[in-house]
């Protein structure tokens, strides 16, 4: 018992100590991006946080973080369109009769699941999390009513650490709760002695750190059904290391991404947030010489004759009496000529710079964009380049977000029996998950465009030699586009019903 308790510290410890060389950074990045986020030291359970008005003074950064959150809400995971889709693997298993339908019901229990959860609520701030701090995590369980329940967290409450192939497989958080709460989720049973006789005695003022490790099961053995056996283990223990609740997951429950890594080894990313702080520290520098400038222009500093009698007015008509010579008694110490156009021009061009670093303008097109009224060529023209800046980052979150989001999600409603059962042909096959969101479709308009232009490349040739368009598999390019659109698989017939009803217009 006692080397247990020593190894959850231990093991605890040690990703606190890898953490703590990033939260100065994260701290300053709180300050000056994100003041309602972050928790480190000086914090506490429930109590507020003082916003420091004095290091932020123009907004306009926060706003920038509030416009790449939303933008990648309604364009990467968005709740009013389907930004997902089911696949049946291998392709030849899609031609399976009811292999489409299926899948897209899986889909669409998916969707009503995410819908009735908080998890696109804690998607809005991991997105905030992930722009400022440049890593963002969530913990995702099942819900006794919503099926689904998603906790976010922030920069500083929690640790993280990797396997081998840098992948996060570890996470550690310190909370706090009041012996009341502590026997409520963990039994009177399991609470140390002296938590014990707080709750006997009603004392329920008080608050109490508590830790919770996930970690792999070094003793997973998957022909058991129970919790010390599954692959990842959850423990709650005090930070003395008493032990308070053990429990497990079959998949990892967090989901941690990060906007970029410098390294392999790196348990932390890195995102806008960090490359653009120096220009936020410039603006909020800048914007506090302009109200410095307008106070001197509008309130000057004053030079006072000796000859003015009792105290200077200068309340709008007050009257200063003044008995010297006919030249000025109370005048300006010196003349303030401030540009203050060149002013505002530097401060705009610095704006732009920090919208420019959260792909403001990006999203911000792709949101008024009409693609309806657009080619495909119009489309990959004018956002390939944007796109492809946008690539290596959209390619993490996929990784690290988007298909450990809907894979967790499927296999706690599978074990929850909501999802329909699969055709019997399909028993045993793999399900893959595409993207087919605003952006997924922005980033496919390139190969959309040289899809259609090959088509009708194809058709110009038909017209000296018709017999060219046999070597095009027109059903195939159909599907392709479809799929590229993002249309549901749903509307296209599989060769099957196809082959089966040309049959029966021959027979009739």
């Amino acid at each position: 018992m006692n080397k247990h308790k020593q190894n959850y510290c231990r093991i605890y410890d040690d990703l606190a100590r890898q953490a703590a060389s990033w939260r100065s950074a994260w701290k300053e990045l709180g300050a000056y991006l994100a003041p309602t986020r972050g928790f480190f030291e000086e914090n506490f359970s429930n109590r507020g946080q003082k916003i420091d008005h004095r290091t932020l003074i123009d907004s306009d950064p926060l706003l920038a973080v509030e416009v790449l959150s939303a933008g990648m809400i309604s364009g990467l995971t968005s709740p009013s369109r389907s930004w997902f889709a089911l696949e049946i693997t291998p392709a030849a298993a899609r031609e399976v009769p009811g292999a489409r339908e299926w899948t897209h019901s899986v889909k669409e229990r998916l969707e009503e699941a995410f819908a009735g959860s908080n998890i696109y609520a804690a998607l809005h701030g991991f997105y905030q999390e992930i722009a400022v701090f440049g890593t963002a995590a969530m913990l995702l369980e099942e819900d006794g009513k919503e099926l689904l329940r998603a906790r976010l967290f922030t920069a500083g409450e929690y640790v993280l650490g990797c396997d081998e192939n840098g992948r996060i497989d570890r996470f550690g958080r310190e909370f706090f709760l009041t012996p009341n709460q502590m026997a409520a989720k963990f039994g009177l049973e399991n609470l140390p002695p002296q938590l014990l006789r707080a709750v006997q005695d009603g004392k329920d003022t008080s608050w109490h750190r508590v830790r919770h490790l996930i970690l792999p099961n070094p003793a997973c053995d998957v022909r058991y059904k129970n919790a010390a056996k599954m692959p990842y283990l959850s423990v709650y223990f005090t930070p003395q290391g008493e032990v308070l609740k053990k429990g497990g997951y079959w998949e990892f429950p967090v989901i941690a991404a990060r906007w970029e890594v410098k390294t392999a080894n790196d348990v932390y990313g890195k995102g806008p947030g960090w490359k653009c702080l120096g220009d936020v520290k410039m603006l909020q520098k800048m914007q506090k010489n302009k109200l410095v400038a307008l106070d001197k222009i509008t309130n000057p500093p004053m030079m006072v004759s000796s000859g003015v009698q009792g105290e200077v007015n200068l309340l709008p008509g007050g009257l200063t009496r003044y008995s010297g010579a006919a030249d000025g008694a109370v005048k300006p110490a010196y003349q303030v000529n401030v540009d203050l156009s060149a002013l505002e021009s530097s401060i705009e061009k610095v704006k732009a710079t920090i919208k420019a670093q959260f792909f403001a303008d990006v999203f911000l097109m792709l949101s008024t964009q009409n693609f309806a009224n657009m080619t495909a060529a119009e489309v990959a023209e004018r956002h390939q380049e944007k796109m492809l800046v946008l690539g290596p980052v959209l390619e993490r979150l996929k990784n690290e977000l988007l298909d450990p989001l809907v894979e967790r999600s499927y296999a706690i409603l599978t074990r929850r029996g909501v999802l329909p059962p699969a055709p019997q042909a399909l028993q045993g096959l793999s399900i893959g998950v595409s993207y087919i969101s605003l952006i997924a479709q922005a980033q496919k308009a390139t190969g959309l465009a040289a899809l259609t232009q090959g088509i009708d490349f194809a058709s110009r040739l038909a017209a000296v030699r018709p017999d060219v368009l046999n070597r095009v598999d027109f059903e195939n390019a159909l599907e392709q586009g479809l799929t590229m659109l993002g249309v549901p698989p749903g509307v296209l017939k599989s060769r099957a019903e196809v082959s089966a009803g040309a049959d029966r217009a021959a027979g009739e």
